[in-house]
């Protein structure tokens, strides 16, 4: 590294540390690198979000590389170009001096460009007598070339981003509308279970969100939009498959045709072993096959359905029996949980639910009300619940007491634990998840 290679800036400029620190960058480049100067600003202005110039500062930097004569940017040749802010100005669509030179002092605080100040601090170049360019003052292009690839490589990082996020959007999109439509189905069709629950639930998901979010709470609602719709479904299946007669031939009593019509004796004895458990259809056997069959086939629904409605009435979408949430999205939303974890920290379920036994100890709630919490929750949802009382210990004057009550609650299909988890995860605010 040389001296002549370091310039100060004219007048009442500064020199800081980073503007020596990108002099002494440009001036390292290989000799035989080379980059097409269109193709770096294009990738400037992807990567501009990560540079934290503006759109405004690349429009100034478009109208200066313009005046470099080569559509190449070299390492050997001076690439510094002079302009003068009339002639920049005219070509930034007619941009006001004063804020060309506030946004070539961004560009140069961002390392994109280097001053090359003269002694009074004009902008010009010296020629040779056969009108080469002998020494020029203005601005350096060379942290450009010396950038190219962390440029292009930002850029990459940029796109892969971007598209992430719009396919992140067009999941919650569709999970959006497939839950509207179950509930909307389920409503009309009178299923059994607490829909309005399951809706305020969807709103408590969106109830803040914003019209341009961040990718951390596009996360966080697809992954609690995603559990509530599998939920719906689950339920729905378990519905249809209590209802719908089943296939089995012991069940129905389907007709098997002997192919010897003359053995009486060894259809009525195969007709018994089939029906097996159930003695009363032995009384039909002189009914014609098909009526014995739609008899039958009668009481098995009956049976089977009104079996199947008791069991989706004492269970609904957010009490007893619920899958647990992801346990990325419990701990995005519970931080404080971790520290009581093996070694401070959580990585799996087994963890969770430990860390819930020490936390329930020091809140005061009772072994009796955490295991029918476990009960009634499970025990993934029960450490859950731990958690986010732990959040909001300080507003909770009795922590057993509260847990009893959700549990209660739970129990007559009054409680969902997905609006608590969203309603933590907005107080805490976008951060890191602290899953193992």
């Amino acid at each position: 590294m040389q001296l002549d290679h370091i310039t100060t800036p004219f007048g009442r400029r500064t020199m800081t540390y980073a503007m020596l620190a990108d002099q002494m960058t440009a001036a390292e480049i290989d000799e035989d690198a080379c980059a097409d100067k269109w193709k770096i600003y294009q990738a400037l202005c992807e990567a501009r979000p990560r540079l934290g110039i503006t759109d405004r500062a690349l429009a100034v930097l478009s109208a200066l590389i313009s005046f470099y004569p080569k559509s190449e940017l070299s390492a050997g040749d001076s690439l510094i170009v002079f302009p003068s802010n009339a002639q920049l100005s005219r070509r930034a669509n007619g941009m006001a001096e004063q804020t060309i030179r506030r946004h070539l002092a961004v560009l140069v605080s961002a390392g994109l460009l280097t001053r090359k100040d003269s002694a009074n601090g004009k902008r010009f170049a010296r020629r040779g007598r056969a009108g080469e360019i002998d020494e020029a003052f203005g601005f350096s292009l060379k942290p450009l070339l010396a950038r190219a690839g962390e440029i292009a490589q930002l850029a990459a990082e940029v796109e892969a981003e971007r598209l992430h996020m719009r396919r992140m959007k067009e999941r919650l999109t569709i999970c959006r509308r497939d839950v509207l439509k179950l509930i909307e189905t389920a409503l009309e069709e009178g299923a059994a279970g607490d829909w309005l629950a399951a809706q305020d639930e969807y709103r408590a998901i969106f109830a803040d969100y914003p019209r341009k979010p961040a990718l951390e709470m596009v996360s966080a609602a697809l992954e609690a939009i995603e559990f509530l719709r599998e939920n719906i479904v689950n339920q729905l299946e378990n519905q249809l498959k209590t209802t719908k007669p089943s296939g089995n031939a012991p069940e129905n009593e389907r007709h098997k045709q002997n192919s010897n019509p003359d053995s009486p004796v060894e259809s009525e004895l195969r007709l018994e072993k089939s029906e097996g458990e159930n003695p009363q259809s032995i009384e039909h056997t002189n009914e014609e096959p098909a009526v014995r069959e739609i008899k039958s086939t009668a009481v098995g629904m009956g049976q089977g359905g009104m079996a199947g409605q008791n069991r989706a009435r004492g269970e609904s979408l957010a009490g007893v029996g619920q899958k647990p949430f992801p346990l990325g999205m419990v701990l995005s939303a519970c931080r404080g949980i971790s520290d009581y974890g093996p070694g401070g920290a959580i990585s799996s379920w087994r963890d969770l639910m430990g860390a819930a036994v020490v936390v329930r100890s020091m809140l005061g709630v009772s072994p009796s009300a955490y295991e029918e919490a476990c009960a009634v929750f499970g025990p993934e949802n029960a450490a859950t619940i731990i958690a986010c009382i732990l959040e909001r210990a300080g507003h909770i004057n009795s922590a057993g007491g509260y847990l009893r009550d959700l549990t209660s609650r739970a129990e007559r299909g009054e409680f969902s634990l997905g609006p608590m988890l969203m309603a933590q995860i907005r107080a805490n605010g976008p951060g890191e998840r602290r899953a193992g």
